[in-house]
């Protein structure tokens, strides 16, 4: 019988690798960990989540002066030093990450630094950053190896040159115009950040409309407040190439059969995001791929049994939460795994309080299903909504724009989704998830005290008109 090296391998140092790292050395685990990156941290600290929010912050700020006139404050002409936007994003961004390397190199772990590849379901082989190779085996394994910036194949795009939203995280210029491929959170925030920065810019999306997987009425609104600061759209495209000319980037595309080119300086590719699977050696390891995705089950367990996933590389949504939930449970039971346990039933992810958010301005959030989806599972759903423009917290905060909207299931009257598009949408979306993961029903959300005058308040005036039904 072959004695591996290590009792869990953990491929992947971002949030979900952690979280299933730091669970098993908690448990008493020999752990090894394995990273290629350059700089350990992962996708969320160092070029997701928290530089993106950064830099949005700053241009809200940015809007914020240039409309003080609205609240009878008068200031000098505002400008932004994008500089020193990034500059303090970089600030930010080093006390975050310092502390996560600290976390991976303190010794909880052995640390790998370099690219792993499955040998065998038991063994990586690992071509260090250093230029060496080792190889190692482990009796089980938790893969979280993230995601890359997806770029199609499109015709001229890789000779005109584009940029990708690393590029515009670590950009200390601003483009005078930008074309965007994407309608989706990264293509929306990064637009509407350029957008309140004084750019021209331009989204160009291949669905019927912006934010694919969300209801129309949510979709329809972004893009209204979207267009009010100046973002043009374009949604039902199909691209079929670009290329340059006098000095510019030009996008050709088909709308509703006519053929239409929009110029810009700068193209921004947000298409997504392709899980890191290509050079995992998933074949040698017997795991299976579902669009490039590994195929896991509830308890995170792949087609093998001794290997589980979490985060991008296998989830339905990538966010961060849902990656460290994942990476818990894969944990969970692996440990079980290890310890011989086999009476105890598997720890397994919710899905059913999938929360999403997304920081433009208005911002974006929900949670649990959508009326599209309600619909697809033949649920019988009542929906009531409220807008921002008629609720009192909100006419005083300046907001135009939003809405709130709630949905029950009609025989229980109990909450199985709701959204929001409004001011401090993702704060807002809690209660709701909070109220969610009690099983509560509308009637019941109604019967919490609300402060008045608050934004929070708003979610009563749906709830009071479902409780009636």
């Amino acid at each position: 019988m072959r004695k591996e090296d290590y009792e869990v391998i953990v491929i992947g140092g971002g949030s979900g690798g952690y979280a299933a790292g730091n669970f098993l050395q908690d448990a008493g685990v020999k752990v090894a960990l394995i990273d290629s990156a350059d700089e350990l941290g992962g996708l969320c600290i160092l070029r997701g989540c928290m530089p993106s929010k950064s830099i949005i912050e700053s241009a809200k700020r940015y809007e914020a002066i240039k409309e003080a006139a609205e609240f009878g404050i008068y200031v000098g002409e505002a400008s932004i030093d994008i500089k020193k936007v990034m500059d303090r994003k970089k600030v930010l961004i080093d006390d975050f990450k310092g502390y996560r390397q600290k976390q991976l190199t303190d010794g909880r772990f052995e640390l790998y630094r370099g690219k792993a590849e499955f040998t065998d379901s038991h063994t990586v082989s690992i071509q260090m950053n250093d230029g060496s190779e080792k190889s190692i085996s482990a009796k089980s394994f938790v893969v979280a190896t993230g995601s890359s910036v997806f770029v199609p194949n499109i015709e001229g795009l890789k000779e005109a040159g584009y940029l990708t939203s690393r590029d515009v995280l670590e950009s200390n210029s601003i483009p005078k115009s930008t074309t965007v491929l994407g309608g989706g959170a990264i293509a929306l925030e990064l637009a509407y950040f350029y957008a309140a920065c004084d750019a021209e810019v331009t989204v160009i999306q291949r669905s019927e409309q912006i934010l694919s997987t969300m209801d129309k009425d949510i979709a329809d609104e972004a893009q209204a407040a979207l267009e009010a600061v100046g973002i043009k759209f374009y949604c039902g495209t199909d691209i079929s190439q670009v290329f340059t000319s006098e000095g510019q980037k030009v996008v050709e595309f088909s709308q509703e059969g006519k053929t239409i080119s929009v110029s810009s300086d700068e193209i921004l590719c947000a298409l997504g995001r392709s899980p890191n699977t290509n050079s995992l050696g998933c074949d040698s390891a017997g795991l299976d791929l579902n669009r490039g995705k590994l195929v896991v089950d509830l308890s995170m367990q792949t087609s093998q049994p001794h290997i589980y996933a979490a985060g991008d590389v296998c989830s339905p949504l990538d966010v961060v939460h849902l990656a460290i939930a994942q990476g818990e449970a894969a944990a969970q039971n692996i440990l079980h795994q290890l310890k011989g346990v086999s009476d105890v039933k598997p720890e397994t992810v919710d899905y059913s309080l999938s929360l999403y958010g997304i920081f433009t301005e208005p911002q974006i959030a929900a949670v649990g299903l959508s009326e599209g989806e309600a619909k697809e599972q033949g649920i019988d759903y009542e929906v009531a909504s409220y807008p921002f423009d008629d609720h009192g917290k909100s006419m005083v905060h300046g907001t135009k724009h939003g809405f709130v909207k709630l949905m029950v299931e009609k025989r229980t009257n109990k909450i199985i989704g709701g959204s929001v598009i409004g001011p401090e949408a993702v704060e807002l979306i809690h209660e709701i998830v909070v109220a969610m993961s009690f099983g509560a029903t509308a009637k019941q959300l109604l019967l919490i005290p609300h402060y008045h005058p608050t934004l929070s308040e708003i979610w009563t005036y749906p709830a009071e008109d479902l409780a009636e039904i």
